[in-house]
């Protein structure tokens, strides 16, 4: 008998914890005043305030209102004027009529939503919280501000535990310094980090980044883009299949495929590694590095293993380094470095230079082309110590001249005429009108002057303590046929512009990693199998249809219906 009873008591002592550990999930609340009205409000209590607000206390959420309908055995509450949400030191919400499942732990507000977190607050019409997985929802437009930002889209979702948010549709973010539209970014509000998906373009002042998957850090004013990436600066466009920009120091990177189109100057560069420094009106490039300017009906092709190009579109500099060769369709040339000056026509060659026009090469020390910056065609030529043209014969031998300097003119793009001075010295295939060979001349003298008709040399002038010698060709030693200095080059000749990169070593691009694309999340709304419990209570202004997940949505719901309350004594209990 003994152990029976005490079998009983403990029986009903766990019967009653458990019921104990039941109604604490209950719904808590207080209220001033409570009626009811079976009619209108079968099953509700109906909750008022008189000088204190309805409060509802629920496993960490509390809930402040002026009037709520309160379906106690149904565990849920509408909640009317004032409504105030919190749930400990993360969420603090503020709307003109909130409703709460507390068997679901959903809760949805609606009209002048104000959400306040520890690093963000929200403005919206209409938002859902899912306690259970801790995550609110709106899809009808919402705002969002953090310490630096301004965010707003047509859909949004916070991820409470993540500290993410994900921005989808019209998503515009301002800053004082740039603005930001895409298609969707998840935003982490702890670091201020935003991923960018679908086409998205950042603008600043004085620059635009255009990018269709991208990292930007809103609290530094840096990212990285990948895909479609390109940033406009005033007057120059830089693309690639990588690129990291920085806002604070005017700098951005590229990496791989990179094109920088310079609309002021008409010139395109292409390599595959780029900087660019917008402040000091800077590009360096490298890996197969190729600038194009545009001349006339023409372009001038330069490859360096390294380009430098400096200074405002009206004082351009384009500087090659190692290995240079340039190309254009009745020019090529090839030295260890040239500069352009763009504002002077300049370009001077450096570095065993060599230019070949037609069937004429010429090499020097140093060898200078000046355009005629107006019309953009080739005016003159100089080449200082140790001058040297060779044309190669129509037939045989090579017809060669030599100077301390040389300067040529050319019109239309084609050389006219070419003065050598100084311990000059000539070898010459003299022919008749049939191409047969008179002799060899040989001829030194202070000066020379060749003139040139559709690229073939008519007329030479020597000028000042001549010496000329015609000899046959038989009694012209062949050793003795090139001067001294002769280096032909002609198998180096760029015939075409794909020339450029002929013994070029291949190239190891780096692998982009790139940027993932965003996880594939669990719906907002999950469907519920039959049996299972839903978030809705019978009594909710929502509808199953609301509660849909779609791709493109809004919702529109009636004003909330507020309750009449009788005007009655009030009933001081705060619970009935």
């Amino acid at each position: 008998m003994k152990n029976y009873l005490l079998f009983l008591f403990g029986f009903l002592a766990l019967g009653f914890s458990l019921q104990a550990q039941e109604d604490s999930k209950k719904i808590d609340y207080t209220s001033e005043r409570s009626i009811k009205n079976e009619e209108k409000y079968p099953g509700a209590f109906l909750l008022s305030k008189v000088t204190k607000q309805v409060y509802f206390n629920h496993e960490g959420i509390e809930v402040w209102c002026d009037q709520a309908i309160f379906y106690k055995e149904d565990d849920f509450f509408k909640a009317f004027g004032n409504v105030k949400m919190v749930q400990g030191d993360t969420i603090n919400m503020t709307s003109e009529y909130a409703e709460y499942n507390g068997r679901t732990k959903f809760a949805f507000a609606s009209t002048n939503v104000f959400l306040t977190t520890p690093k963000n607050t929200l403005t919206t019409d209409t938002l859902f919280f899912d306690r259970t997985k801790q995550q609110a929802f709106y899809r009808s437009g919402g705002t969002v501000r953090d310490t630096a930002s301004t965010i707003k889209s047509r859909v949004g979702r916070f991820f409470m535990e993540e500290d993410k948010i994900s921005f989808i549709q019209n998503v515009v973010v301002t800053n004082p310094e740039y603005v930001i539209n895409s298609e969707q970014i998840d935003f982490y509000s702890e670091t201020g980090h935003a991923y960018l998906f679908g086409p998205s373009t950042i603008k600043g002042e004085s620059s635009e980044v255009y990018c269709e998957r991208g990292f930007y850090d809103t609290r530094n004013d840096k990212g990285y883009f990948v895909k479609n990436s390109t940033i406009y600066y005033e007057n120059r466009k830089l693309q690639g299949d990588s690129i990291y920009f920085n806002r604070e120091n005017s700098f951005a990177s590229a990496t791989n495929n990179i094109k920088v189109t310079d609309t002021a100057n008409k010139s395109l560069i292409t390599g595959h590694y780029a900087e660019v420094f917008r402040a000091k009106d800077s590009v360096f490039i490298t890996k197969r590095a190729l600038a194009s300017m545009k001349q006339e009906q023409d372009s001038i092709h330069i490859h360096s293993d390294t380009l430098m190009i400096t200074g405002k579109p009206e004082r351009r500099l384009i500087r090659g380094y190692y290995d240079t060769r340039l190309y254009k369709s009745d020019m090529s040339g090839k030295c260890d470095s040239v500069t352009v000056n763009e504002y002077t026509g300049l370009t001077e060659m450096i570095g065993k230079p060599v230019v070949w026009t037609s069937d004429n090469q010429m090499t020097g020390d140093t060898i200078h082309l000046l355009n005629n910056v107006k019309t953009n065609q080739l005016d003159s030529l100089k080449v200082y110590e140790n001058a040297f043209m060779i044309q190669k014969d129509s037939i045989s031998g090579f017809n060669q001249v030599k100077g301390k300097e040389m300067f040529g003119l050319f019109e239309d793009n084609e050389i006219t005429e070419t003065n050598f001075i100084k311990n000059t010295e000539t070898i010459y295939y003299s022919r008749d009108d049939d191409t047969s060979l008179i002799g060899i001349d040989k001829a030194i003298s202070s000066s020379i002057k060749i003139l040139f008709e559709q690229k073939a040399i008519t007329d030479i002038y020597y000028y000042t303590d001549v010496e000329s010698t015609l000899y046959r060709e038989e009694d012209f030693p062949e050793n003795a046929r090139q001067l001294k200095g002769f280096n032909w080059r002609g198998d180096e000749q760029l015939q075409k512009k794909e020339d450029l990169f002929i013994n070029d070593p291949p190239l190891d691009l780096p692998k982009i990693q790139g940027i993932p694309l965003p996880e594939e999340e669990e719906e907002f709304f999950e469907e519920k199998e039959e049996g299972e419990e839903v978030i809705l209570n019978k009594n909710s202004r929502l509808t199953p249809q609301l509660l849909q997940n779609r791709d493109k949505d809004s919702i529109k719901l009636k004003e909330p219906k507020v309750p009449k309350l009788k005007e009655e004594k009030p009933e001081l209990k705060s619970k009935p």
